[in-house]
């Protein structure tokens, strides 16, 4: 059993900055395929990123790129995702997920393990 627990999220104004953690428990950290997921109100839960598990490749929704970056420290178990320019339509509950093998990036059912969330609001 993998525990997720995000935090870093907040209200901001539209064009700040916020960094998002997700620390997990146990020792096989490095083994998991880390995901940011978030959920606007009213919508679905969307892809944000992905962080895979060796060489640490990233995937962004096009929604993001160029403007959040996720990265992982496996001595801290932490993943993180750093958000710039952040926009009114960015306003979510995020989560992240980690994968314990390899079924894709952007489904929510190919992620094993999920946090509770984390609410970013940026207001404009």
């Amino acid at each position: 059993q993998v525990q997720l627990v995000e935090s870093g999220g907040g209200l901001v104004q539209a064009g700040d900055s916020l960094r998002l953690s997700c620390t997990a428990s146990g020792r096989t950290f490095n083994s998991y395929t880390m995901g940011w997921f978030r959920r606007a109100p009213g919508k679905e839960r969307e892809f944000v990123a992905a962080i895979t598990r060796i060489s640490a490749r990233t995937y962004y929704a096009d929604s993001v790129k160029g403007r959040f970056t996720i990265s992982r420290d496996n001595a801290k178990n932490t993943v993180y995702l750093q958000m710039i320019s952040l926009k009114p339509e960015d306003t979510a509950v995020y989560y992240c997920a980690a994968q314990m093998s390899y079924r894709g990036y952007v489904e929510e059912s190919s992620y094993d393990y999920w946090g509770q969330g984390t609410q970013v609001t940026v207001s404009s």
